[in-house]
């Protein structure tokens, strides 16, 4: 693990010593910044954002978390004794750290696992949907007229839109949240 306070990160970025920085970091478990003022938490997101190419989340619980978690590409205030600011600029807020291990590992895959199922379904359905008014227009000859009334337009579009991604978010659970807790490799599988 690395320990680094605000005076040193002060000294590696006034120093352009960044990739030096980084290929310490990679070469760690943890790295943990104590000390340090919000615009240099909000740099060491965004150095590691820019030059390693990777997606980023930032966690806060305090007024001088705001610019990190807006930095980052997943924010999670954390509501608590130094009040809600970090929760408003977050993506998702919790109310202690403990739930942090839920969030990620059983909510995550769940939601990652939902919308790759949904992208292939509006595929499908796009596709027939084309594909239906495709082969008529070899039927009447190419003259441009509808199959279908507006209106029956307007419902496909409505039913096959919109009942489907609530039915996949209150009913698909691929895996039980027991089983993810217990295993957390399950997470990778869906990447």
């Amino acid at each position: 693990g690395l320990v680094i306070d605000g005076q040193t990160l002060n000294i590696i970025f006034q120093g352009g010593l960044e990739e030096k920085f980084l290929a310490l970091t990679k070469h760690c478990r943890s790295v943990l910044c104590c000390r340090s003022t919000p615009l240099q938490k909000s740099m060491v997101v965004k150095l590691v954002r820019r030059q390693l190419k990777v997606m980023t989340l930032s966690i806060g619980d305090g007024a001088n978390d705001v610019s990190m978690i807006q930095a980052a590409d997943v924010g999670i205030g954390i509501s608590g004794q130094e009040g809600m600011q970090a929760v408003m600029a977050s993506d998702f807020a919790i109310s202690r750290f403990k739930h942090l291990k839920k969030l990620l590992l059983v909510h995550g895959h769940w939601c990652y696992a939902r919308l790759a199922k949904m992208v292939i379904y509006f595929f499908y359905k796009n596709v027939s949907y084309v594909n239906l008014l495709f082969w008529y227009q070899f039927f009447c000859g190419f003259s441009g007229s509808t199959m279908i009334d507006y209106w029956q337009m307007i419902f496909f579009n409505l039913f096959f839109t919109s009942v489907p991604p609530l039915l996949f978010g209150v009913l698909d659970k691929d895996v039980s949240a027991e089983t993810l807790l217990g295993l957390p490799e399950l997470y990778k599988n869906g990447q």
